[in-house]
């Protein structure tokens, strides 16, 4: 049973590289622009910042809080101006592009040498590590279709795009090998 599962890791292995491989993923993305390349402006020039209720028009009165903190924002530096505006977790997806496959190999690793040798700590390391992988994979998962989705993405970046029925057969090998994996690692420590 170790061997099937060893060779059904393979395969969702080489469907998740054949995924990366086919989607823009891995395509060069143009560089973030950092504070010190953005122009200085100063305040004089800078034109003032006026909420959307305020500058649609008369009848739609902006409230006493946006108006504070338009007038308060106005005076921000460039580089905190980029800190508001740069999203909770920038590197995250990039993050992910390595962990998930990282975790998925040394796992695979980790299975190869449960398969070998049969000793039962190889076999829940491995199993950790399918554990975090399929978590990882969740999560990347989660942070491409919502950066598709979303209307705030960088211009120039395109948003992430991959092949439906091979992310629904990555998927699918991947759970049926968390779930042998588990049955494995069970049935072989009694």
């Amino acid at each position: 049973m170790a061997i099937v599962v060893l060779v059904l890791w393979l395969f969702t292995a080489g469907a998740g590289f054949y995924l990366l491989v086919t989607s823009n993923v891995g395509r060069a993305r143009p560089a973030a622009t950092t504070p010190a390349t953005e122009p200085a402006t100063t305040p004089a020039t800078e034109p003032a910042t006026v909420p959307a209720a305020a500058a649609g028009s008369a009848s739609q009165a902006a409230s006493k809080r946006e108006m504070r903190r338009a007038a308060r924002d106005r005076f921000d530096p460039p580089s905190l101006t980029a800190a508001k505006n740069a999203p909770a977790m920038p590197g995250l997806r990039s993050l992910l592009e390595f962990a998930h496959p990282a975790f998925a190999i040394v796992g695979l690793g980790f299975w190869l040498g449960f398969t070998m040798v049969h000793d039962q700590a190889l076999g829940w390391i491995a199993f950790g590590l399918v554990t975090a992988t399929v978590c990882l994979g969740l999560t990347w998962y989660t942070a491409n279709t919502r950066a598709a989705r979303s209307k705030n993405a960088p211009e120039g970046e395109p948003a992430p795009a991959f092949r439906t029925g091979l992310v629904l057969l990555h998927g699918s090998a991947a759970t049926v090998t968390f779930a042998l994996a588990a049955l494995t690692a069970l049935i072989l420590s009694h």
